[in-house]
């Protein structure tokens, strides 16, 4: 006896005890069926947070004849020496590029080791000066990021989508008989929140990632600031003895 011969075998002799007992079965044009179960699957779209600090220099500059702050621009090795003296955590990739490992950012209870492509390019005459620069200014000095990598996050912690924006531009604006060093830095971060912060409130975790922010980049103003302007003390000093 195959397997559907007893299946019909079955259903008939239960069919014939429900009629001994006077129960009818209902017939089939009468039964309800339930509807088919539809799985219904929601995708939300989760958008990136930003975040961003802005921060400004504007200092005295002493120059002297034949060591202006301009050709001081044009030694872009040396001026990246000054703004990152620490050599172990940098290195030159080419002839406007450099890859940086930057100090942890430590966001809450996750650490991560940011590590950057920082361009310099000098522009003058005007030309393609960065928002916020006078077309007077003779000469400028602009910084940016070309490519970024988080380090030391564990996967748990990792965000599904990172970038790092920073935008900087330095340069000498000799206006009005008065020589000053201005400058300015942003920084922006666009990120969607790992799991391990997303049940913090934006409004704390926008606070905290901003303050980081901010001092990051003053940290930057503070080297430009000193050690920037100490190198091109010596820079006038070796230029001047060079001219003697």
């Amino acid at each position: 006896m195959g397997e559907t011969t007893f299946v019909k075998d079955f259903n008939f002799m239960g069919s014939a005890f429900l009629r001994h007992k006077g129960i009818h079965p209902i017939p089939r044009r009468h039964q309800c069926r339930a509807p088919p179960m539809r799985a219904k699957i929601r995708i939300q779209m989760v958008l990136p947070s930003t975040y961003s600090a802005k921060i400004t220099t504007d200092i005295p500059l002493y120059e002297a004849p034949g060591a202006s702050f301009d050709q001081y621009l044009e030694n872009k090795p040396r001026v990246f020496s000054a703004i990152f003296p620490d050599k172990r955590r940098s290195q030159q990739l080419n002839e406007d590029e450099w890859r940086i490992h930057m100090l942890p950012i430590e966001i809450l209870f996750l650490t991560a080791r940011p590590v950057v492509d920082m361009r310099l390019r000098c522009k003058s005459n005007g030309k393609e000066y960065p928002p916020g620069v006078p077309s007077r200014v003779s000469k400028v000095l602009e910084l940016d990021i070309t490519r970024w990598e988080l380090q030391g996050l564990q996967d748990v912690g990792q965000p599904s989508h990172f970038s790092l924006g920073v935008k900087g531009a330095l340069y000498p604006d000799r206006y009005g008989g008065r020589n000053r060093l201005k400058g300015l830095l942003e920084m922006k971060i666009s990120v969607v929140v790992p799991p391990l912060l997303a049940l913090i409130p934006d409004d704390a975790l926008r606070s905290v990632s901003e303050s980081v922010l901010k001092r990051l980049i003053e940290n930057m103003k503070d080297k430009v600031n000193g050690s920037l302007l100490a190198d091109y003390s010596r820079f006038r000093k070796e230029r001047q003895k060079s001219l003697v």
